[in-house]
């Protein structure tokens, strides 16, 4: 079996889509092929209408301050929520999509170690309980797709999100 030669190679002209033969050398670039003429299939000038029905319909009249997205994969975890009134970047929600919350883990409020006032850290048995007692537990949340923390999910069954990207609803 032999191989055909460079030289001879350059010198056939190759086969396009349509079956007709084109010479590489004639062709100045790939916008030569296209017709533009016909508009392309994959365009929907309707589209955006058709998705402003959709998310109405899923927010069932409710208006929303942001709709959150994962930092990590860009997923929708969020269509309805408010935006936190002093902490800018935080957004609480009660009606989520794409999220679990792992309720095995407990994270409470105030679980850090405190010092008292010499500098010294404090008994840990007594800032344990404490906490445990003061502090409201969260349960971490989750983005399902790429299991990224957006945020916690408190008692009242309610979702705080602190690491998400926001959008304009």
């Amino acid at each position: 079996m032999e191989l055909e030669k460079p030289e001879a190679a350059a010198k056939q002209p190759m086969e396009a889509e349509a079956g007709d033969p084109v010479d590489p050398r004639e062709l100045v670039s790939s916008d030569d092929e296209i017709d533009y003429s016909v508009e392309p299939e994959f365009y929907d000038p309707d589209l955006d209408d058709v998705d402003e029905r959709w998310i109405n319909r899923q927010r069932k009249g409710r208006t929303s301050d942001a709709v959150l997205s994962c930092p990590a994969c860009f997923t929708t975890l969020c269509l309805d929520c408010q935006r936190h009134e002093k902490y800018v970047n935080q957004y609480r929600a009660m009606f989520v999509r794409n999220c679990k919350v792992k309720t095995d883990q407990i994270l409470r409020e105030g679980k850090s170690k405190r010092k008292n006032r010499k500098g010294k850290a404090a008994d840990p048995s007594t800032t344990t309980s404490e906490a445990e007692s003061k502090g409201q537990a969260y349960h971490p949340v989750c983005c399902e797709v790429c299991s990224t923390e957006v945020g916690v999910f408190d008692e009242d069954e309610v979702y705080h999100f602190f690491n998400v990207i926001p959008s304009n609803s």
